[in-house]
């Protein structure tokens, strides 16, 4: 059984979608990020970085104690190992679906999460912030439609780069994009939205109780904030 840390966020939904594709058993922790649940000392034992998602697998492979993981990308990696699924064994198509996880990680993730920040949630509308994030996000989803163009996935199969990119081009309309403006991600995003199981991960625990980003200011501060555990603080 896995223990699933989570709140219905892109980051979160990339891991929901890969244990329901791999028909994974777990357990729902369900975090109200605005409340500030990423910063309880139980949950950085977890986390450190005091982020969301993280998952425990009390029954790893090989047996022995349980095993935590945090950071969305290393979740999946290690998820696909386990179950031998959504990731090729032999090295050539390993690496042709890590980097484009790595790609998402480190590009498509960050740059579309400030972003949206700036465009629809920063106090203050900061011109330079809205023009260079939005320049970026735009060119992420041309390298993005540019592969697509080339495959019809991001490696050759479906595969845990799909599941954590296709979270974040849900957010496409709130980030000022069309995706018309670039039809292979079009044709791809209709591809996977047909899946019923990605469909069952993104719907997980989606409703009102946890609204992303909450509109309560005192929430808004939480979650947006620079929050440090009090032993850390200066």
């Amino acid at each position: 059984m896995i223990d699933l840390f989570y709140a219905p966020t892109p980051n979160g939904w990339k891991i929901s979608i890969m244990l329901e594709e791999c028909g994974l058993p777990y357990t729902l922790h369900k975090m109200q990020l605005g409340r500030g649940d990423q910063h309880k000392p139980d949950y950085l034992k977890l986390n450190p970085n005091g982020r969301m998602p993280a998952i425990v697998d009390r029954e790893p492979p090989g047996g022995g104690a349980p095993v935590t993981v945090f950071e969305s990308g290393a979740i999946l990696m290690y998820l696909a190992e386990k179950t031998g699924r959504f990731m090729p064994a032999d090295m050539r198509g390993r690496y042709e679906v890590i980097q484009w996880l790595m790609w998402q990680m480190g590009g498509l993730g960050p740059m579309l999460g400030q972003n949206g920040h700036f465009l629809l949630y920063a106090p203050e509308k900061l011109p330079y912030a809205i023009d260079r994030y939005g320049r970026e996000a735009r060119r992420l989803y041309g390298v993005l439609d540019r592969r697509l163009g080339e495959s019809e996935y991001l490696a050759t199969d479906y595969s845990i780069a799909d599941m954590a990119c296709f979270p974040w081009i849900m957010t496409h309309k709130a980030q000022g994009l069309s995706l018309d403006d670039f039809p292979n991600v079009k044709r791809w995003y209709a591809l996977l939205r047909a899946r019923p199981l990605l469909q069952k991960g993104v719907a997980l625990g989606k409703d009102a109780s946890n609204p992303q980003p909450p509109s309560d200011p005192e929430a808004r501060r939480i979650l947006f904030g620079v929050t440090a555990p009090p032993h850390t603080q200066r």
